[in-house]
């Protein structure tokens, strides 16, 4: 763990926040704003978050040490959707502050039982209304916000745009506000604990998931096989692509490989701009049948805790 923080004040707060909630409700987007730099990967499909991803916010009164976890959905058919509601309910029974992220205007099943997985901690609640400058109607969230949030079962109810970053400087200093006192766990200029190895297959995973989010919805992840810096400044990454079938191994190549190209040049730049330096990827597609249901190779992509 890195030194903590020389400039923490006798007051200074530091804790975890879980943000929690269904799939594609934005979380990945409000810890990105939160922290003030594209950590997460965003897709337009749900579960395009598969891992519980620290992010970090260092201001002058607190640390926020914020989780970042997979949506909480009733689909248990597949192991790996197991995996990913077992690592969101962990994330909220650990935090110091949990962060209940819903759609304004839209209250599912699925986020009943998000309320019902928090019912079982006794930390502060807080309910957020993502998405409202999506709503043409701004008046009907008053009965929304009476119908969702009108109990005490949240400490505090707030309404944001994760992608405009309204209302999320309230948001932040409302989390600092219920965070344990302590000092701060890692320095200023940290924001994740994740190496750039993990960042750089996220990366890739992005990519996949924005061009062939149709045809591949689960069924690719990407391991990194090799990670090595060079001393003029490059870095050259080896990577695996690991699908189900080999049908989908020729989706991820494309014709005449164009498609695969297409992946690894868009990761490469987005590489390029995280880590600050040039990188050299080389992409390979491999194929291991019905990995989202074997728990060994769940194991292996880093998908079980």
């Amino acid at each position: 763990m890195s030194e903590t923080n020389p400039n923490n004040a006798p007051d200074f707060r530091c804790g975890t926040a879980a943000i929690v909630g269904r799939p594609n409700v934005g979380k990945s987007t409000l810890v990105n704003a939160l922290v003030g730099v594209r950590l997460s990967i965003i897709g337009p499909k749900p579960q395009t978050t598969r891992h519980r991803i620290l992010g970090i916010v260092s201001k002058p009164q607190g640390q926020i040490l914020l989780l970042d976890t997979p949506g909480l959905h009733a689909n248990g058919a597949r192991a790996i959707n197991r995996q990913l509601n077992r690592a969101a309910r962990n994330a909220a029974a650990e935090a110091d502050v949990c962060v209940h992220l819903i759609e304004a205007g839209r209250w599912t099943d699925e986020d009943q039982l998000v309320r019902k997985v928090l019912a079982d901690s006794a930390r502060p609640r807080l309910l957020v209304l993502n998405k409202v400058d999506a709503q043409k109607d701004k008046k009907q969230l008053l009965p929304f916000l009476q119908k969702v949030g009108g109990d005490d079962f949240y400490a505090g109810v707030f309404l944001i745009s994760a992608r405009r970053r309204d209302g999320v400087d309230a948001l932040e200093k409302a989390i600092i506000e219920r965070l344990p006192p302590g000092p701060a766990q890692y320095v200023e200029e940290e924001f994740t604990d994740r190496s750039e190895r993990f960042l750089a297959a996220e990366l890739i995973r992005e990519q996949l998931m924005l061009r062939l989010g149709q045809e591949l919805p689960y069924a690719a992840t990407v391991e990194i096989e090799s990670f090595a810096d060079s001393e003029g400044g490059l870095s050259e990454i080896h990577a695996a692509i690991w699908v189900e079938r080999e049908g989908q191994k020729a989706i991820v190549i494309g014709k005449g490989g164009e498609q695969l190209k297409a992946i690894g040049s868009a990761a490469r730049l987005a590489m390029n701009r995280l880590f600050g330096r040039r990188v050299h990827l080389k992409l390979w597609v491999k194929v291991r049948e019905n990995w989202c249901d074997d728990e060994a190779a769940l194991q292996r992509f880093g998908y079980a805790e």
